[in-house]
């Protein structure tokens, strides 16, 4: 059944999602909660997110048995109900079936998306890592400089305690900021007024052939940016779309580039520096996040700003006031003797990026890492690079692999990683037995770092480290 062209919010009645509580999947359940829709669906495991959805209004079960579908989802005539899915969900999913037999409208995460964004100035962070940040500080600052703007973001924003900003009118905002997400190539179904390129690195090896693929595949989506908006895009990476926006512009952590940072100074609790634009410099800016990853991000989320007029002072103010997201450099301890930071990063550069920023703000500390793999298909095609980026620690806690949508690969397990981490004080266990094998040592940072469900432990690991 087509619904792609109808106006959704003015005429559907009810909406299911099939993945609900997938961080993505959620802000967009929200929005519909938002615009009065009764919104229902299903999820595999119970958590903090959906806790919130439940407790906002939706209908959440979470085994997969069409007999729990609602009757407010079966009972009202086909046109009125859309169903989203997340492409994480397997085919063989009942629920999914029932409605795709059934004849129902359904639509991928990221065609509605595009749908619900499609009459806004769309602003799209894209990249292999990078994009939630870079995404969340645009929306911040978006938001603080009162523009009318809805946000759809992949973290927890501090600030909002949420993964969705509103604008006082939701249906009909004037900007939409979306992180882009190449997994699926999900992005092509975006077509931004500006859009921001942050890395582009080999993963998602499911889905594309190799990294000549994926670089492809970010040109297209180039391709589909307004033609007389903007590219923001670090200045390391090339490639060479068949179109380009009318406006283009680099940025990087400090190397010369349209935007940049210099003057850079940093502690353990605040980054103050200088950023070069084009025509300006934005001086004395100053976050309350430590580590250079972020004073990069923050420079990609200023240019965004910048080149949509918003004042210099502003963007200071917003940046000062940014608390950053929850799993990204994220300060569960930091005390003069005792630091434990918590990081979604789950990608070998990923990875390195955040024990390398680390490192630069403790450089004479032990740093040791709690590292779960993502997915079976991801630990086989980089356990090499895993283990690389692994090393740079003192001591590695690995545990077991989280898989997420994937059923088990042969041969492929955290020991591939395990093997090839070149350091002596390193240790293989399962999730569950982290916390008995968890010993407090003295001039330590501890990094606990993954996309699965590590940030699970976070409070026991908390509580062994306080000794409360």
């Amino acid at each position: 059944m087509d619904i792609i062209n109808k106006d959704i919010l003015n005429t559907i009645k009810a909406v299911y999602f099939i993945g609900a509580g997938g961080i993505g999947m959620s802000a967009i359940a929200e929005f519909f909660i938002k615009a009065g829709i009764y919104t229902a669906g299903y999820d595999k495991t119970p958590s903090r997110i959906t806790v919130n959805l439940i407790k906002d209004g939706a209908d959440i079960h979470f085994n997969d048995d069409i007999k729990l579908i609602p009757e407010k989802i079966t009972d009202i005539p086909k046109e009125d109900v859309l169903i989203i899915y997340t492409p994480a969900i397997p085919e063989s999913h009942s629920e999914l079936n029932y409605f795709l037999i059934n004849d129902y409208s359904v639509l991928k995460r990221s065609e509605i998306l595009g749908i619900i964004t499609s009459k806004s100035k769309v602003l799209a962070v894209a990249g292999t890592h990078g994009k939630t940040s870079v995404s969340t500080i645009i929306a911040h600052i978006f938001k603080s400089a009162g523009k009318d703007m809805n946000a759809f973001l992949g973290g927890i924003s501090k600030n909002y305690n949420s993964n969705l900003i509103l604008s006082k009118n939701p249906k009909d905002a004037e900007f939409s900021v979306a992180e882009a997400d190449e997994f699926d190539r999900s992005f092509l179904k975006l077509f931004p007024k500006t859009a921001v390129i942050t890395s582009i690195d080999e993963d998602h090896l499911d889905i594309y052939k190799d990294l000549i693929d994926i670089k492809n595949t970010f040109e297209q989506f180039i391709s589909q940016i307004d033609k007389n908006g903007n590219l923001i895009i670090k200045n390391t990476l090339k490639i060479h779309p068949k179109v380009f926006p009318q406006y283009v512009f680099t940025y990087s952590f400090s190397e010369k580039s349209d935007y940049y940072a210099k003057n850079i100074k940093t502690t353990s609790m605040q980054s103050r520096f200088d950023i070069v634009t084009p025509d300006d410099i934005i001086q004395d800016v100053i976050i309350n996040i430590p580590g250079n990853v972020n004073i990069e991000n923050v420079v990609a989320a200023a240019a965004a700003a910048d080149i949509h007029g918003i004042s210099h002072q502003t963007i200071k103010n917003a940046l000062f006031s940014w608390q950053g997201v929850k799993r990204r450099f994220d300060y569960i301890i930091n005390t003069p003797n005792l630091v434990y930071i918590n990081d979604y990063a789950h990608h070998p550069e990923e990875l390195s990026s955040f024990i390398n920023s680390v490192r630069n703000l403790y450089p004479n500390k032990n740093l040791i890492g709690i590292f779960q793999p993502h997915l079976y298909s991801r630990t086989q095609d980089f356990a090499e690079e895993f283990a690389r980026s692994l090393s740079l620690c003192n001591e590695v806690i690995l545990l077991d692999i989280y898989p997420a949508r994937e059923n088990p690969i042969s041969g492929v397990s955290s020991k591939i990683i395990f093997d090839k981490i070149k350091l002596k004080n390193k240790i293989l266990i399962k999730r569950e037995e982290l916390p008995e094998i968890l010993k407090l040592k003295e001039n330590s940072v501890y990094m606990t770092m993954g996309a699965g469900n590590i940030d699970e432990y976070t409070e026991k690991i908390k509580r062994f480290l306080l000794k409360k």
